[in-house]
């Protein structure tokens, strides 16, 4: 009689097995009837048979190489009016009362160059992903003269402002070699790497070391173009649509897809004289780069940030991390027996054009550094070209590449923590969860409250000075698992927030209500508030699993 029943349950759950997946199935040839009624312009490709398209290779996976998600489909837009289209036809699937509940249930998900690092441009088997890299291609530079009117062309075209109008799925490098090769032009506020897109970068904030004077990536755009969670396509500025403008900026790709940004260029120098100072004390590396952030413009460097190393031979994580040359040695007898397990470098760079006389340059560097007190004779110093210099990542990731690691996971870390808690975290975090550092850069310098406009959708910490730390994490064969690299990130969290410091997630990535509500603070609200103005079936952005897709709106 067991074995009986046994058996009645198991045939059971077969067919109620076999009727989901029929109902699947069936759900699935509604959404792509659906997709395939858009009539884009550009391509479609299906999932329906597991396909191993590059198309579907490339979305579905992500940069840090820890989540893998096939979506319904991944679409290849020719411009603008495909994202319209697809914005609508979802729309409009969830709307007819001729369609099933289950189908009410469509994503669509953004992918720039694919340097998510969880899983944030992906979405599932309901969602679509759009890959932006040849939408909308065209970077032209524009000026705007003193009468308020705009012209094609450069510096000299009308003597007023200048600025570049670029595609959102155009790479920062890309900009930089057009506007610089062009016109002797560049953005003020950049990322280290370059190899990101416009709209990626600006839909998060984009720091580098820069953004001390300048702001963030996000404080130098004056008018974007975007597609709204509710298909329309707006141009929005500051003044024009302003909302819609500051919501997308940093806006985790939540309100709108950005489809073209103009930046703020200025001119650009020939030359960058490089600079890295070694540490031993935190507190005199941190006073050091704040003294030198908040100075007056002609009193200070061009880029300032920094990074912790471990004091040992690792030659990973240890002292040759720090020479900008490999004909310059790391001399270990110069750092006090008195230092930690870690050690602290600052990285500056101080910009010149070809006409100015190196020894001019020599006095101005000297002048800046004389009275910082970092352990003398531990200092380096590079002479580049000012592309060579933003490009420098570049070159790591070829080189990364020969090596085969650049694929490899990345359990990547990014925080940003108020001054007043950047020595405990120091003391419990660098120097003992991280002494024997993460296998790549542990990246900190400070930031100014001031460069950043408190209209836009990023959360910052607490203070008018707070630092980004950036645990730069490589899966290298013979370090630790990805699970323990995991893991040790969790740990910090959890010391952060056991020790009661003011701190918030630089590229957040949350995956409950709660988390996410604490994340925003007293600006959650707005965030929700923005959403339901703009997305309000929560079709966008999926993968960041802020909001759930509901065929209602939110408020």
């Amino acid at each position: 009689m067991i074995a009986y029943l046994e058996q009645f349950v198991s045939e059971s759950e077969s067919n109620t097995k076999l009727q989901e997946a029929e109902e699947d199935g069936n759900n699935n040839n509604k959404k792509i009837v659906l997709c395939r009624e858009m009539e884009l312009q550009g391509s479609i490709d299906f999932d329906c048979n597991n396909s191993a398209s590059s198309n579907f290779s490339e979305a579905c996976k992500d940069f840090g190489g820890l989540n893998q998600s096939r979506p319904l489909g991944v679409i290849k837009p020719v411009g603008t009016d495909d994202l319209v289209r697809v914005i609508r036809s979802v729309i409009s699937s969830s709307s007819s009362s001729s369609s099933s509940s289950s189908n009410n249930n469509l994503t669509v998900a953004v992918r720039g160059n694919g340097h998510s690092i969880n899983g944030q441009a992906m979405t599932d088997s309901n969602g679509l992903v759009i890959l932006m890299r040849e939408i909308n291609p065209q970077i032209q530079i524009v000026t705007r003269n003193h009468h308020n009117s705009w012209s094609n062309g450069g510096c000299g075209s009308g003597g007023g402002d200048v600025f570049v109008d670029v595609g959102g799925g155009v790479l920062w490098e890309d900009v930089l070699l057009h506007c610089y090769y062009s016109a002797g032009l560049a953005p003020r506020s950049w990322t280290d790497y370059l190899g990101l897109t416009v709209g990626g970068t600006l839909s998060n904030a984009g720091i580098s070391g820069q953004a001390f004077r300048y702001g963030p990536q996000t404080s130098n755009v004056t008018e974007l173009e975007v597609v709204t969670g509710k298909g329309e396509i707006v141009t929005c500025s500051e003044n024009q649509n302003s909302e819609l403008f500051f919501s997308v900026l940093g806006g985790l790709g939540q309100f709108g897809i950005i489809t073209r940004a103009r930046i703020l260029l200025q001119p650009a120098p020939h030359m960058v004289r490089w600079i890295r100072m070694v540490y031993s004390e935190f507190d005199d590396f941190t006073n050091d780069a704040e003294l030198l952030t908040t100075r007056a413009e002609c009193d200070s460097f061009d880029y300032i940030e920094g990074f912790v190393f471990v004091n040992s031979d690792d030659p990973v994580n240890g002292w040759s991390s720090v020479p900008l040359s490999p004909n310059k040695l790391f001399d270990k007898n110069r750092i006090p027996k008195t230092a930690g397990p870690v050690l602290y470098c600052l990285e500056v760079a101080l910009h010149y054009r070809n006409g100015d006389n190196v020894d001019t340059i020599d006095k101005v560097a000297s002048k800046m550094t004389g009275r910082l007190r970092f352990i003398k004779n531990l200092q380096f110093e590079l002479d580049l070209s000012y592309v060579e210099f933003l490009l420098r990542v570049k070159q790591q990731e070829e080189e990364a590449k020969a090596n085969g690691i650049w694929d490899n996971p990345h359990p990547w870390l990014n925080l940003l923590i108020s001054k007043k808690d950047i020595s405990g975290f120091n003391q419990t975090v660098f120097k003992k969860i991280l002494k024997d550092g993460i296998g790549g850069p542990m990246l900190i310098y400070p930031l100014l409250k001031t460069k950043w406009d408190a209209r836009t959708s990023v959360v910052l910490p607490e203070g008018e000075i707070f630092y980004l730390v950036a645990l730069l994490r490589f899966h290298l064969p013979m370090g630790p698992s990805v699970q323990d690299m995991i893991t040790q990130n969790q740990e910090i969290l959890q010391c952060c927030t056991k020790q009661g410091f003011d701190f918030k997630l630089y590229l957040p990535h949350y995956r409950s209500d709660d988390q996410w509500r604490s994340h925003f603070g007293n600006q959650w609200s707005r965030f929700v508030e923005r959403k339901a103005r703009f997305d309000p079936m929560a079709i966008l952005a999926p993968g960041q699993k802020i909001f759930s897709r509901n065929s209602n709106p939110l408020l």
